[in-house]
């Protein structure tokens, strides 16, 4: 008969999984959640709730409330960042279009998702003390993506461009024509490159 100290057995309710997958689903539960509420008033609490452990293990795997809020906002920009990413075999303007194209969906699609992650209730999440961390960092990874598609591209200007995708995708009126906008903003590249 095992001991009561013997943990190989989790208790009912509660599924056993290797610590790379319970970090994915307790960062998993904080993303459904973060649209719901700023980050900061994301209760652990219900986090660990629902993912069938103690509050306890929630913080042997991240040590702080700031800290789990922190790896929810920067596994949110990394789901942004692959969602929008053109295709491997994708170059030039048709890799410009796909990465236009589907940032603009992304923001259309999870208006709220996008919001709250790039400025939050209270402004931008990821760095309090530098609040315009979430936005930049996003823009910087999407400007890269730029840029290899466009070599020739200067940062600065695919920096720009895409702070103005952005811009125009969340004022987007509901039911609006997304190709015309995609359409838009892949020629405003060309005119912004022309000019720098």
């Amino acid at each position: 008969m095992p001991s009561r100290d013997d943990h190989s057995t989790p208790p009912p309710g509660r599924v056993r999984l290797s610590p790379d997958e319970r970090r994915r689903q307790l960062l998993g539960i904080g993303l459904r959640k973060f649209v719901e509420r700023p980050a900061m008033d994301l209760s652990l609490d219900e986090v660990a709730t629902e993912a069938g452990v103690s509050r306890g293990l929630l913080f042997h795997y991240f040590p702080t409330k700031a800290l789990f809020h922190e790896a929810v906002v920067a596994a949110a920009g990394r789901r942004v960042l692959r969602t929008v990413r053109p295709d491997p075999d994708a170059s030039g303007e048709e890799a410009i279009r796909q990465l236009a194209e589907r940032f603009i969906a992304q923001i259309v699609r999870r208006h709220d998702f996008y919001l709250a992650l790039v400025y939050g209730q209270s402004g931008p999440l990821a760095d309090l003390d530098d609040p315009g961390a979430t936005a930049t960092s996003l823009r910087s990874g999407i400007a890269e993506h730029v840029c290899r598609a466009l070599p020739a591209t200067d940062p600065r200007v695919a920096h720009a461009w895409v702070a103005y995708v952005e811009d125009r995708a969340l004022q987007l009126p509901p039911g609006s024509e997304l190709h015309a906008l995609t359409t838009h903003c892949v020629t405003a590249l060309r005119a912004l490159s022309r000019i720098s």
